[in-house]
């Protein structure tokens, strides 16, 4: 009688862990991890101790580790993954799966104790504003030991993986960033903050620099649109950007502040009259899927990663990044009814194979085995 079939263990960490679920790397743990344990995978998740109150051991088929970190603005992350990944190699693990390319010097620990490595590096860190001096210049070092030290770096861009074979000079597969498309999505939830479907304009996303709020609220502020201008976001921090833009006081901006409930934020996106995507770095953005899975109509600022997202044009439309563009667009979608709606009912179709969460599952999952040699 045969041996029954090992079963392959892989761990993931680099996020806040899980089911967490604040940004796009706590996202795709969840929807990779729950398809892995569906297909057999022993999955093993690292999750950030202090952001759980109730730490039970196994959630959904998923393991739960709770690692300890030292606890400041730059530190945490970084401490954590670090605690992680030594915790992991001393473990029967197969493959150990890191998110985040702040850990790339990590990987030297898993070289050391021969542990197979995949870790998906995400955008271009070292340039975004929040990370001057020093966090830029370390950003780009870790990037770079990355590509040293792990077996098989991921990017989920085109466009990402021609600049680390630019910058680095090394390749990496591309394994693009999931979508979950909706349809039919009620104006119900988002009536308490007196909205009627496409009366307003939407921006999604932490109030940092790097995604343009400011650019984008100077210019709609400059048109002569009637409408209301939505900003979904905010930062878990005081910050002095984000409160100047909080401040500004005009009848057509709206702040949310964070919008946690699924189904707020589903009728946020779907019954806008256009989306403004205003994220400057990095490959495949989860906002930008949720807003192609929506339906809504895109506005995006004109960078090489948003044309690789939006097929060149096929899927939204583009922006410079000076205000007076941002005005210009806003009063040429006000005056383009029928375009907007075109993209509307096109957008779903921009979510290619590549964007099925069972499709991503599925790459990963040759990956660990390719790594496990199972």
């Amino acid at each position: 009688m045969a041996a029954p079939e090992r079963k392959l263990k892989v761990a993931i960490m680099g996020a806040k862990g899980y089911p967490y679920v604040y940004g796009g790397y706590d996202t795709m743990i969840k929807e990779l991890g729950e398809r892995l344990v569906a297909k057999g995978v022993h999955v093993r998740v690292y999750n950030h101790r202090a952001l759980f109150k109730d730490r039970p051991r196994v959630v959904n088929g998923i393991e739960c580790i709770y690692t300890p970190a030292i606890e400041s603005k730059s530190l945490t992350q970084l401490t954590h993954t670090f605690f992680s990944m030594i915790h992991a190699c001393l473990s029967d693990v197969d493959v150990i799966f890191v998110v985040n390319s702040g850990n790339g010097p990590f990987g030297v620990i898993s070289r050391l104790f021969g542990k197979p490595t995949a870790i998906n590096v995400d955008g271009l860190e070292w340039l975004r504003p929040k990370w001057k001096g020093l966090g830029s210049t370390y950003f780009f070092w870790a990037s770079k030991m990355a590509t040293k030290f792990y077996d098989q770096v991921i990017n989920d861009s085109d466009e990402m993986r021609r600049v680390y074979l630019e910058l680095f000079q090394k390749d990496s597969k591309v394994i693009a960033y999931g979508a979950n498309p909706r349809e039919s999505v009620s104006l119900d939830p988002i009536k308490k903050w007196n909205l009627n479907s496409r009366d307003y304009f939407l921006i999604v996303g932490r109030l940092v620099p790097d995604n343009n709020a400011d650019l984008i609220i100077e210019g709609f502020l400059k048109s002569n649109s009637k409408r209301t201008l939505v900003v979904v976001g905010d930062v878990p921090f005081a910050d002095d950007w984000a409160n100047r833009l909080k401040n500004i006081q005009d009848p057509r901006l709206l702040f949310t502040g964070y919008v946690t409930d699924p189904n707020e934020l589903a009728a946020l996106y779907s019954h806008c009259y256009a989306y403004f995507h205003g994220h400057e770095f990095g490959g495949t953005n989860p906002a930008m899927l949720k807003a192609l899975g929506y339906g809504c109509a895109i506005l995006a600022l004109d960078t090489p990663f948003n044309q690789e997202m939006l097929q060149k044009g096929k899927h939204g439309r583009y922006f410079e990044k000076r205000a007076e563009s941002v005005k210009k667009i806003v009063e040429q979608a006000e005056l383009e009814p029928e375009r907007m709606e075109g993209l509307r009912l096109t957008a779903r179709s921009g979510l290619t194979q590549k964007y099925n969460w069972d499709f991503v599952t599925n790459q990963y999952l040759e990956v660990f085995k390719s790594l496990a040699k199972i």
